[in-house]
């Protein structure tokens, strides 16, 4: 299917998946945050909300790092736009360059954001704890005080360049 499931479509398709409410919340949350970012970075609104609604289908399966290729996997047995697919594939840690798979136990390939849409789905995630949005700043503490420095660092770069595409600091505008 090429074409892009309305917000109740995607509601419908991540509980039929079997995500909790907790990851459904989520999901709205992201999604909330990523439209008014797409917004104002003129992105593909539509997409960008389904890809945020969608992002966690794979929690269904498994609530660990794998969850975005597990997700990928199911989009596409969903027969769901390839857009969003990717989107979902690349959305976990603001990018994971291939030579940082291994140690996650994630199959060997790139999972950077590419697409504007996969960037703002990907940041819009950073900037939500469960349903509740924080700071880039916040986001970022939490990643280093994890010890997942390369993620802190992409993270910050990939607010910088969403805040350039849409004229005003991210954080201002969510």
């Amino acid at each position: 299917m090429d074409e892009i499931p309305s917000h109740d479509e995607c509601l419908a398709i991540l509980r039929r998946a079997g995500c909790t409410e907790k990851v459904v919340a989520h999901c709205e949350a992201v999604s909330r945050v990523a439209v008014k970012i797409a917004q104002r970075c003129g992105a593909r609104v539509q997409l960008v909300e389904a890809g945020a609604l969608l992002h966690d289908i794979g929690r269904s399966v498994r609530h660990s790092i794998d969850h975005a290729v597990m997700g990928a996997e199911l989009a596409r047995e969903l027969g769901l736009s390839p857009l969003i697919v990717m989107i979902i594939e690349r959305h976990i840690g603001a990018g994971i360059l291939e030579a940082e798979t291994a140690a996650l136990g994630l199959p060997a390939k790139d999972y950077v954001p590419e697409t504007l849409e996969e960037k703002i789905v990907s940041h819009a995630d950073s900037l939500i704890a469960g349903d509740r949005r924080v700071t880039v700043k916040e986001a970022v503490a939490d990643l280093n005080g994890r010890g997942l420095r390369e993620a802190a660092v992409r993270t910050v770069k990939l607010h910088e360049e969403l805040s350039q595409i849409a004229g005003i600091d991210v954080d201002r505008i969510v």
